[in-house]
């Protein structure tokens, strides 16, 4: 046996995790290029990607062109005439043409040779995936072969289940590999841990999971790639929402391969992820859009003034114009803490008066409004003269509009079309008010390891302190309309992520009479939220991809208790099953 083919008994593998953009494959190509080379110096012998890296994930209806495929094959073919240089062999995903059919693909490439292909099995069709629209699954995969060493590759979802991992193991794998695109949301790290655990015990196999990272539209990928070993502990945690190319060092024992050598750093929780995730959506949307930056209203409300951390953390300062549009309603707190935001931020800071605007509009409807009443009209003509503003400075410079509404306005409406739902982002789209409340205290005392923004407290006290408003009428706040933000979004989140019956959330302490409103006033707004801006999903359900009611929708939860259907009508055979066949 010659030393080439002797197998390893020591396996120095590099994690890539890599912002790559969808379509963008001549830059995904080089950008894993560039991440090879950092692996040949950290010794590796083998560099493993995420899924559908050299496409980008998730590609959607780009995978069903024929263009798209052979460029994706196209890079791929370089990237393996690139190791005959006797570097790092390469573990690459993408979109893969057999058949006709178009695949989830994972290539081993070594040697100058594509060696394997792999397919993956279980294709997502939940939530925000839809795989399954524009792929079709493989068979049941077996290991591949990597210099006498066979390696199981189970794509993203075939750890989920028991199926694919079992097959990898019944075939002789020895260590799992799976690349991954796994969106981040609330406490995702702790599922994926449990899955790959769940997977570990049953193999006995350690486990490789490596995951994207950067902000897809409204997705965000956080990394946080992890190695658990066959004794099922953590030998490995990469950073969240940062990129690296992480050297590991895997070593045969008598019981098989030990992950002895790796990064394992400590986890983000909750709050602190969630408003990571917030300020990388939101830089990976405007500069894959190559927007020059940013602009936004700065109301001195609680909820712009963390949109306005947010993007400057996200881009630095000099790329965010914040505005402040005054009417007569603007109290002079709110023109105070506005200024004293933007200045604790270092942001370019505008004051643009929107009277003389206003009552043009009043005045030009003056005739057909003759003889009626003040009203929510009159409040929304503030709000959708501020956006038409907004939009003209973001039309005539370039930069982006940023969007600020909240994910519990959002949910009941309370939110003007054409005025302050204008944008093209939302970086606090999935975030209930009572979140954005708490991210505000928290970024006074932590910002992400990448941010831009300055150190230190950023957001006025007062803003946080006062009843919130949207200035639309003398002395309006808003529980003029809502109930308190607490129990708004404790009743939100049962309607919303849990999906819970009016009773059951009647029977957490709220007025039932109130939580119909709530409930009411959730379906009828869905026609606005269809017209909304992206933003970062952070919560299970976001409105967008997670969860799309019906706008013409006349289903009201009568408040019953749980239906019991009744025993003496109900099918005596299986449901589902045949007919028994008549002897």
């Amino acid at each position: 046996m010659t030393a080439s083919s002797r197998p390893l008994d020591r396996l120095v593998l590099a994690l890539a995790q890599i912002n790559c953009v969808v379509g963008a494959i001549d830059a995904n190509l080089e950008k894993a290029r560039a991440a090879r080379e950092k692996a040949r110096a950290l010794g590796a012998d083998l560099v493993m990607f995420s899924e559908l890296f050299l496409a980008g994930y998730p590609p959607e209806d780009l995978v069903l062109k024929p263009a798209f495929q052979d460029a994706c094959r196209a890079a791929l073919d370089e990237l393996a005439r690139d190791t005959a240089d006797g570097g790092p062999a390469v573990l690459m995903g993408l979109p893969w043409m057999q058949d006709g059919a178009c695949h989830n693909a994972y290539a081993l490439l070594d040697g100058g040779r594509i060696e394997a292909v792999r397919f993956k099995v279980d294709l997502p069709n939940y939530g925000v995936f839809d795989e399954k629209r524009v792929f079709h699954p493989g068979p049941a995969p077996g290991p591949v072969t990597f210099r006498g060493l066979r390696l199981g590759l189970p794509i993203c979802e075939d750890i989920w289940g028991e199926a694919v991992v079992a097959a990898l193991r019944e075939g002789g794998a020895e260590i799992l590999l799976s690349p991954n695109g796994s969106p981040y949301w609330r406490g995702k790290d702790s599922e994926r841990l449990a899955v790959a655990t769940a997977r570990v015990v049953e193999s006995g196999l350690p486990l490789v999971y490596l995951n994207q990272i950067g902000g897809q539209d409204e997705l965000v990928f956080d990394g946080a790639s992890f190695i658990v070993n066959a004794d099922c502990a953590l030998a490995a945690r990469l950073p969240a929402f940062e990129e690296t190319v992480a050297k590991v060092v895997f070593r045969r024992e008598s019981g098989g391969w030990v992950c002895e050598e790796a990064p394992n750093v400590v986890a983000l929780d909750d709050d602190k992820a969630d408003y990571a995730a917030c300020v990388l959506g939101l830089r990976d949307y405007v500069r894959k859009n190559n927007f020059p930056g940013v602009v936004l209203g700065m109301s001195g409300g609680v909820d712009s003034a963390l949109c306005a951390a947010m993007a400057a953390d996200a881009l630095g300062p000099d790329k965010v114009h914040a505005i402040m549009l005054p009417f007569r309603f603007t109290s002079q707190e709110s023109l105070h803490d506005a200024a004293e935001c933007a200045t604790a931020l270092r942001l370019r800071y505008d004051i643009v008066p929107i009277a003389a605007a206003v009552e043009g509009v009043e005045a030009a409807l003056a005739p057909l409004f003759a003889g009626t009443q003040r009203g929510v009209t009159e409040e929304n003509i503030q709000a959708r003269t501020r956006g038409v503003i907004l939009m003209s400075v973001s039309n005539k410079f370039g930069p982006m509009l940023v969007t600020t509404g909240n994910k519990s306005e959002m949910s009941v409406g309370y939110a003007t079309l054409y005025g302050d739902m204008n944008g093209g982002f939302n970086p606090i789209k999935d975030l209930y008010k009572t979140q954005v409340f708490r991210l505000c205290g928290l970024r006074n005392l932590w910002k992400p390891a990448e941010a831009l923004g300055p150190d230190g407290p950023v957001i006025p006290q007062n803003i946080i302190d006062k009843p919130p408003s949207a200035e639309l009428r003398e002395n309006q706040k808003d529980q003029d309309s809502l109930p308190p933000y607490d129990a708004l979004d404790d009743m939100l989140e049962c309607l919303v992520e849990k999906d819970m019956r009016l009773a059951e959330i009647v029977a957490r302490g709220h007025d039932p009479e109130t939580v119909k409103k709530i409930e009411r006033m959730l379906y009828l707004a869905e026609y606005k939220r269809r017209q909304s801006a992206p933003g970062v999903k952070v919560t299970r359900k976001n409105f967008g991809r997670d969860l799309r009611y019906p706008i013409v929708n006349r289903f009201r939860d009568s408040g019953a208790a749980s239906y019991q259907p009744d025993p003496k009508i109900a099918p005596e055979s299986p449901v589902g099953s045949g007919e028994p066949r008549e002897a």
